[in-house]
């Protein structure tokens, strides 16, 4: 089509094959479209195209995505409020008959499997690296690994004691977004080879960071949430890891204190055979023991 549609957050450019989302900033913009700044929406990514009356004088051009095509989409799993929807385009009431000349436009140009879910993300995700802090911890991924690093001040005993985390993509089936606008909201990140992935409080898994007044924000934690679930979306294919254990990964639980006793006695017996050093000895006691 070529055109551009201006309304009040946003700037629509219909390409070719997909529309140009520009969002605006300003204070008076909603934060998750800030930091969004522009998305490419291909149009097989489109499953329907309606116009619906908006408030105080308005209307809204509304581009509903298909099922799975836009990670960011789909870790907000319909926890995202109107006005934070980057697929909704509010104008003047006034403009109402253009709002639904490119409402048709956009419907003729629908990939034939428009009503079906998508087999992989068609919409990129905000691209690494990405970080925010929530409230028990500071969470950043690099495009690799996602870090959990514990605050003192919000973190529990629980996750204190299983120590700073770290988590490759490998490692992972999925994401659990729970929105900051929510009570008791948190991002949590689904193991792979858990034999529960997914369960127990928030506050208490060292696979979580829970959000807080002013922690966590939707601006921020939801695009770091896409950006993790499209990672994880696009190594699955390469994923051969066993079921049926759970994977160790930095941060793990602390050791057995039996474990550690038994392989301390072992060199202590090295030691004593003259195999291994006085530093040596003291070096290797000093790391068993820092893992109980």
């Amino acid at each position: 089509m070529g055109d551009v549609l201006a309304g009040f957050h946003a700037v629509w450019e219909f390409d070719t094959d997909s529309v140009v989302i520009r969002f605006e900033r300003g204070i008076r913009k909603p934060k998750l479209f800030q930091a969004l700044g522009e998305r490419r929406i291909p149009y097989e990514a489109l499953s329907s195209v309606e116009v619906t009356g908006g408030r105080r004088g308005t209307v809204v051009l509304h581009a509903v995505p298909r099922h799975g095509a836009d990670p960011l989409m789909e870790a907000a799993n319909g926890q995202l409020k109107d006005d934070s929807d980057p697929y909704r385009l509010v104008l003047p009431a006034e403009r109402a008959t253009l709002a639904e000349y490119y409402a048709d436009e956009l419907r003729t140009v629908l990939g034939p499997d428009a009503k079906e879910p998508a087999d992989r993300h068609l919409v990129a995700a905000p691209e690494p690296p990405l970080h925010f802090k929530a409230y028990d911890g500071k969470a950043s991924f690099d495009g690799h690994s996602v870090a959990f690093r514990w605050f003192w001040t919000g973190a529990s005993s629980a996750k204190w004691k299983c120590g700073d985390q770290s988590f490759t993509v490998g490692e992972l089936t999925g994401v659990e977004w729970r929105s900051p606008e929510i009570l008791n909201g948190y991002l949590r990140l689904l193991e792979r080879g858990a034999r529960e992935p997914g369960t127990g409080e928030p506050d208490q898994d060292p696979a979580a960071v829970v959000f807080g007044l002013g922690y966590g924000l939707v601006h921020e934690s939801l695009p770091f949430a896409a950006s993790v679930l499209q990672a994880v979306r696009a190594a699955e294919p390469a994923q051969e890891t066993p079921q049926d254990e759970p994977r160790r990964r930095t941060g793990d639980a602390r050791r057995d204190p039996a474990d550690i006793a038994d392989r301390i006695r072992h060199l202590g017996e090295l030691h004593g055979a003259g195999l291994l050093t006085d530093d040596e000895f003291s070096t290797k006691k000093a790391e068993l023991l820092a893992e109980l």
